[in-house]
């Protein structure tokens, strides 16, 4: 946790600040005691009443003191301690920004958002309690230490004998817990998996009627999380009790031990009084001790998560010294050379040996079957990975050399599964060019044959759609996508199977419309449907990551025993010809 702590750096004025109030604040609540005694030796004993009035005036003026400095003490922790959990997530969220795929799939989606939020505000809480208590609990145990021994040493030894028993119990209880705490992170993740997947995936859920198997697994990941919860806040609710035990026993024996020094003359009942609020402010920040003792593991756990996402470096990183977009790199000509990709644990690569050139104003097609590596092969190319071996080239530059800005603005990308985001269309198309004026949209629009459904819907362009998208359907969403593609005009198009949820009057048409609007970019097109690769300038066929035929359509079905398998698995000999 100590680690994270070097984001308060700008708060360094503003922590000794809180620091200067807790102290005030520590000296008031113990200068108090000694005020009550005096009142009662030299005021209440000997009748005199105006220097009660006196030193009650006193008493307020310290009290008054004490809760000014307190509030202003609160107020600047909370500041500072909220401004740390901004910068915490702040620094999180854009270091996990420039994570490859690899890293997004090593933590999971599900843990990333948990760390993000939950995580964050437990050392955020944490951090708020430790600027006060930390520095309050010292201050009041050894002040109210010295206080005590100043009333009257010998009554101390009954303390000496207190505080290690009280400070035993609540070592051996949060001791019992802390494993608790830590395990309960763990199960918050498990329960924001399975909330998450069961809301982004409602529909399989009720089409195949698993909705009581999702009620199932959510009920057990919350009544697990229930039970570790209940589990620690049963042996944390054993301490406030044994706490009060303790501390009660030692206010008998302090007024017990302390009737006889009474008694004997050495010491006045004001001093007895004010020794024991001295032993309750002892006993009391230990009890403070012990919130930092439950508190901190906790948010130490969650410290060391947050620290797990921001040491994790991301696999693929510019280069030092990355050479600037060149002329040759806007040309958009993209070769793979001898380029072969393994994931992290896998039997066998994904891609081996793979060698092709795609021109800019030709289409070339990546065909084959599932899992043969067709999209690994085009992310190779904006660097969501990088090749394990050969190179993938943009203009004859490594894209290794150029800097991930600097690659991927010459690149539009249309995924598989069509990402949208909440707000208007028009939104949703400028983001592919922030500066795209209206006819531009509308222009990306026509040509990706997403016009119609647009100029249909209530609010033409200005419709919000729903989080994702939600509110249209596959083909609509697939299509918004390509018109953000499109108002990009990059010089490299790359088309992830994101043909899928289109007509095929409608595919034809959208392809045929690409022709014209891409004629000085390279298109590379993924596709499992053989009529949308037909027309390509170039086809290549992928089987188990390894290429198996380049060619035009005709060459391939002459050449290419697995091109000729998909090709007769979708189409009669009639279309195929």
């Amino acid at each position: 946790m100590l680690k994270l702590f070097r984001f308060l750096k700008p708060y360094r004025m503003a922590i000794a600040l809180v620091m200067a109030l807790i102290l005030l604040q520590s000296l008031a609540e113990l200068y108090l005691p000694t005020l009550m005694a005096d009142i009662v030796n030299d005021g209440v004993v000997k009748g005199d009443t105006s220097f009660i009035w006196r030193m009650g005036g006193y008493m307020m003026g310290v009290t008054i003191i004490g809760t000014v400095v307190a509030v202003l003490a609160s107020l600047y922790a909370s500041r500072i301690a909220s401004g740390f959990g901004r910068i915490v997530r702040g620094k999180v969220f854009s270091h996990v920004e420039s994570f490859s795929m690899h890293e997004f799939d090593k933590i999971g989606t599900a843990s990333l958002i948990t760390r993000t939020t939950n995580d964050i505000n437990q050392v955020q809480q944490v951090l708020m309690m430790m600027l006060r208590l930390m520095v309050m609990a010292p201050m009041m145990c050894i002040g109210g230490i010295i206080m005590a021994l100043y009333k009257d040493a010998q009554l101390t030894l009954v303390l000496l004998v207190a505080l290690p028993v009280l400070a035993g119990a609540i070592w051996l209880i949060t001791s019992k817990g802390l494993p608790y705490f830590k395990a309960i992170q763990k199960k918050l993740d498990r329960l924001n998996l399975v909330l998450r997947e069961g809301l982004t995936g409602i529909r399989v859920i009720r089409s195949f009627n698993r909705t009581k198997h999702e009620k199932g697994r959510f009920e057990e990941a919350n009544r697990d999380l229930m039970n570790t919860a209940v589990k620690v806040n049963q042996i944390m609710a054993v301490m406030m009790p044994v706490m009060m035990l303790i501390m009660n026993l030692s206010t008998i024996a302090i007024v017990w031990f302390g009737g006889w020094r009474i008694d004997s003359g050495a010491m006045g009942v004001g001093d007895l009084m004010a020794f024991i609020q001295y032993a309750m402010q002892i006993m009391f920040s230990l009890l403070m001790f012990s919130m930092i003792f439950v508190m901190v593991p906790r948010a130490s756990a969650s410290a060391v998560r947050i620290g797990e996402v921001l040491e994790l470096q991301p696999s693929v990183t510019d280069s030092h010294g990355a050479a600037p977009a060149s002329r040759d790199v806007s040309t958009g000509v993209v070769e793979f050379d001898n380029v072969s990709f393994s994931y992290p644990g896998a039997e066998r690569p994904a891609l081996s040996d793979i060698s092709f050139r795609a021109l800019p104003g030709e289409v070339t097609a990546i065909i084959g079957g599932t899992g043969s590596g067709k999209s690994t092969l085009i992310h190779l190319i904006p660097r969501f990975f990088d090749a394990a071996a050969g190179s993938v080239q943009i203009g004859g530059t490594d894209v290794r050399s150029l800097t991930q800005e600097q690659l991927r603005k010459h690149i539009a990308l249309v995924p598989q599964k069509a990402v949208l985001f909440s707000g208007s269309v028009q939104d949703n198309i400028r983001y592919g060019k922030e500066d795209a004026t209206d006819e531009e949209i509308r222009q990306a629009a026509g040509t990706a044959q997403a016009l119609d459904f647009v100029e249909s819907m209530p609010e033409g362009f200005e419709s919000v759609l729903a989080q994702g998208g939600t509110n249209l359907s596959g083909g609509q969403k697939q299509r918004l996508s390509i018109a953000r593609a499109l108002v990009r005009k990059p010089n490299i198009y790359l088309f992830d199977d994101s043909f899928s949820a289109l007509d095929y009057k409608t595919d034809a048409k959208l392809r045929a419309a690409l022709k014209e609007v891409t004629t000085d970019a390279a298109v590379l097109i993924v596709a499992q449907r053989v009529s949308t690769v037909m027309d390509a300038d170039r086809i290549i066929v992928l089987d188990e990551g390894r290429i198996t035929g380049i060619g035009t359509h005709r060459e391939l079905m002459e050449g290419s025993e697995v091109y000729r398998e998909i090709v007769a698995s979708q189409l009669s000999e009639e279309e195929s010809a």
